[in-house]
C-alpha cells in the first residue's frame, strides 16, 4: 500500500495562522508538529511509500518537514501550478503508480485522536479495495453537522451521498444510524479509479494522462502550467465516486476533526480546569472557555469567556467562540484591500531558508534573512531597489556584478540597482543577516531570476 497525501488546502478559515503559502497543514499546532507530519507518521507502518500532491510553492515546506521525522521510507513528490481539485490530484497520483498498487488516500490537515481504529479501517478498507472496490470512510457523526457531506449506507454499501444539509435534516440523519460523515478519505487500486475516472469522467482522465505524460522522468514530478489548467476541475466525489456502481464505505469513530475552524481547533487542545487551552504565552484571570493561540507575546485575558483570540506578528484576531466559522468573510475583504495579510506572514519560507520583515514602509524595508546550510538564492537583479547586507552569524558567499567573496559576521556589502547578485550558504550552519532595502518599489515581485536551483520562474 502506498499513502497519497493531498496537501492542496488553503485553510483560510485558520487566518491569520494559515496563509496561502504557509497553509494551516504546515503549521506547527501539535506539540511542535504539524497536521502534515502527524498524518505521515500514522501511516508509516502500513505505507510502502508516500506520493505526496503539492502546491509547487509549498513544496519544500513538505520536503523539509517530512525530512525531520528522519523516516527510512520512499516518498514521491508531484508538484501542482495550480488546484484542479481532488480527482485530477488523485489521477497524477494514481498515474505515478502501478495499477495493482493499493491507494490510501488522506487529506494533509485531518486530525484523528484515536490512531488504532484508524489503522484498523484501513485495513478493512484495503481488503475491500484489493477486490476492485472503490471505498470511502464514513465518521461516525457525534453531533448533527451542518458542514459536511454525508454519507448513507446499508452495512458497508454506499446507498447514496448526500449534500451539506440543513440543521432539521442533518439532525435526522444523526438520528437515522445510517449516515456517516464524509471524512474526503479514500482506498482503491491505482487501476479501480483511473478506470472509474475514464468511465465517468473522461476528459479528467485525458487530460491528466497528458499533463503526467509531459512530466514523467522529473525529480520531483512537477506538471506542466498549461497542461494543468486544461484539466477541468471537480471533486473525486462528484467525478468518480458518486458514479461508481458499488461503491463501499467503512464506517470509523475515530476522533476525527478536519479543523475547519477555530471551534475545531479549541475541541482537539489540552486545556485547564477552567476550560481555557494551554499556552506558557497566555494568563488567565476569571476567564473560561477560551482558546488563544499565540507565538511569543503574551496575551492576557480578564474577566471574559468563550473568546477565540489568535494573535501573529502583523494580525489579530478576536472572535466569540461559534462565530469563528465568519473569518472567512474577514478572508474575503481582505483579499481585495490588504492581499498580502491572506497570502504571506511576516516570518516567509523559501526553499533557501526564509526571511522575517523587521521594519516596512514606502522607501525602505529591513529583512532578517537566513539561510540554510549548503542553500543559495537565485542569481538575481532588481529593477527599483539596492540592498545593503550585514552578516550577523555564520559566512555569507556573495556575488556581486563580476566579484565573488566572502562576507564574515559584522561584515557588509552594497548591492546597487539592476546589478546581477547572489547570496549563499557552503558552511554546515545556518547563515544570518540583515538586508536593509532602499527604493522606489520594494514588492517581492520585483526580483528577475537569471539562474535558479529550485526551477522558480
Amino acid at each position: 500500500m502506498k499513502t497519497v497525501i493531498l496537501c492542496g488546502g488553503s485553510g483560510t478559515r485558520l487566518w491569520p495562522l494559515s496563509r496561502t503559502l504557509y497553509p494551516k497543514q504546515f503549521y506547527p499546532l501539535f506539540e511542535g508538529h504539524s497536521l502534515y507530519q502527524r498524518t505521515i507518521t500514522r501511516n508509516v507502518g502500513h505505507s510502502d511509500g508516500f506520493v505526496v500532491v503539492v502546491n509547487h510553492e509549498q513544496y519544500f515546506m513538505a520536503q523539509d518537514q517530512f525530512q525531520e521525522l528522519k523516516l527510512a521510507v520512499p516518498v514521491t513528490y508531484i508538484l501542482e501550478p495550480e488546484g484542479r481539485n481532488t480527482a485530477p490530484a488523485i489521477a497524477l497520483a494514481a498515474l505515478a503508480c502501478d495499477p495493482a498498487e493499493t491507494l490510501l488516500v488522506v487529506p494533509s490537515d485531518h486530525l484523528i485522536h484515536d490512531v488504532s481504529a484508524f489503522k484498523t479501517a484501513v485495513v478493512r478498507a484495503a481488503k475491500l479495495a484489493n477486490t476492485g472496490a472503490l471505498v470511502t470512510f464514513g465518521i461516525k457523526p457525534e453531533h448533527a453537522e451542518t458542514g459536511f457531506g454525508y454519507i448513507e449506507a446499508n452495512g458497508e454499501d454506499v446507498a447514496s451521498f448526500r449534500e451539506k444539509p440543513d440543521a432539521a435534516t442533518a439532525a435526522g440523519y444523526v438520528a437515522s444510524g445510517r449516515h456517516y460523515w464524509n471524512s474526503g478519505m479514500f482506498c482503491f487500486t491505482a487501476g479501480s479509479y483511473l478506470s472509474e475516472l475514464a468511465a465517468h469522467a473522461p476528459a479528467i482522465h485525458v487530460a491528466s494522462a497528458a499533463a503526467f505524460e509531459e512530466a514523467r522522468g522529473r525529480v520531483p514530478l512537477k506538471i506542466d502550467a498549461n497542461l494543468m489548467r486544461a484539466i477541468p476541475s471537480d471533486s473525486i466525489d462528484y467525478a468518480v465516486m458518486e458514479r461508481a456502481a458499488t461503491p463501499k464505505v467503512v464506517p470509523v469513530d475515530m476522533g476525527w476533526s478536519d479543523l475547519g475552524s477555530f471551534d475545531a481547533l479549541y475541541g482537539s487542545l489540552p486545556k485547564d480546569n477552567e476550560g481555557n487551552t494551554l499556552t506558557p504565552f497566555a494568563h488567565h484571570v476569571n476567564a473560561r472557555r477560551n482558546l488563544v493561540v499565540t507565538q511569543k507575546r503574551l496575551v492576557a485575558l480578564v474577566d471574559v469567556e468563550d473568546l477565540v483570540v489568535v494573535d501573529t506578528p502583523d494580525a489579530l484576531l478576536i472572535t466569540k467562540r461559534g462565530s469563528s466559522q465568519k473569518v472567512k468573510d474577514v478572508v474575503a475583504h481582505l483579499k481585495t484591500t490588504q492581499p498580502e495579510l491572506t497570502h504571506v506572514h511576516v516570518t516567509a519560507h523559501r526553499p533557501w531558508g526564509s526571511y522575517t520583515v523587521l521594519e516596512d514602509s514606502s522607501v525602505f524595508k529591513v529583512k532578517r534573512i537566513v539561510v540554510k546550510p549548503g542553500a543559495r538564492l537565485s542569481l538575481q537583479k532588481h529593477k527599483h531597489r539596492s540592498e545593503h547586507w550585514v552578516v550577523v552569524d555564520g559566512r555569507a558567499w556573495v556575488t556581486v556584478g563580476e566579484k565573488s567573496f566572502s562576507l564574515e559576521r559584522n561584515e557588509s556589502t552594497y548591492i546597487p540597482i539592476g546589478e546581477v547578485h547572489r547570496l549563499e550558504n557552503k558552511e554546515d550552519r545556518e547563515l544570518v543577516l540583515i538586508e536593509a532595502q532602499v527604493g522606489s518599489y520594494l514588492g517581492e515581485d520585483d526580483i528577475v531570476r537569471l539562474v535558479d536551483d529550485y526551477q522558480r520562474p
